[in-house]
């Protein structure tokens, strides 16, 4: 008997496992996987490029102005078979995992002509069903009315020596005391924003990561799933 296709919205902090899970459970169910943490980067990428943000300030006027240059899109990496974003066209894959996007990350996410436009982008992925999509706010905006909705948690300092480990294995020059500060500071402004704060749904489940492998991340998020489909 085939499973219904249903609506995955997995939200959550910073480096918590969100998008290796959620990339995981899409592989296995063979749903669309969409990282709306990368379109935010995108956009951060452009801002920093475009000298949008300089010394650490963003002029969001500037950058109102010029959102209609922007397109995303995700292609497939025949390599890994990650979904990998692209800006106008040109993978940035790897340049949007560095530390000087995740400063200023939050920033432009607080912008709600940015959210505006990722927002109807995003509910235009997942129009069909069958789709498992990451972010800050997917059960809250995006999806309220998601068939799963999960909140992804983790200690901040777990969550900065994950973070610490995947920069210094890309070979980035890092301390652990600045990524934890980014961390911490992210969570700040994503939990404090006007426009879509970080917030767990009503209806979502609780996933704290702090003291999980990603095997068990993945065996309970399949379970639930499992269970939806069940119950939809």
């Amino acid at each position: 008997m085939t499973q219904k296709k249903i609506t995955i919205a997995i939200d959550g902090h910073s480096s918590t496992g969100k998008s290796t899970a959620a990339k995981q459970l899409a592989e296995q169910l063979e749903y669309l996987y969409v990282d709306t943490g990368a379109m935010y980067r995108a956009v951060s990428f452009f801002a920093l490029s475009e000298n949008i943000i300089t010394n650490g300030i963003l002029d969001q006027s500037k950058l109102e102005t010029r959102l209609k240059e922007i397109t995303i899109t995700f292609e497939r990496n025949p390599e890994n078979g990650n979904n990998e974003v692209c800006l106008n066209g040109k993978n940035i894959e790897k340049q949007i995992r560095t530390l000087e996007v995740s400063s200023v990350v939050s920033k432009i996410a607080e912008v709600s002509a940015v959210r505006a436009k990722l927002v109807e982008q995003q509910q235009k992925m997942g129009a069909q069903k069958g789709v498992v999509m990451d972010g800050r706010d997917i059960g809250t905006v995006v999806f309220p009315d998601a068939d799963l909705k999960v909140f992804m948690t983790a200690a901040a300092d777990v969550r900065a020596q994950r973070r610490y480990d995947e920069l210094k294995e890309r070979g980035d020059n890092v301390q652990y005391d600045e990524v934890l500060k980014n961390v911490i500071e992210r969570d700040h402004i994503d939990s404090n924003r006007a426009d879509s704060p970080l917030i767990q749904a009503d209806d979502a489940l609780l996933l704290d990561t702090s003291h999980m492998s990603r095997d068990e991340q993945f065996d309970t998020l399949l379970h639930w799933t499992k269970e939806t489909q069940k119950k939809t």
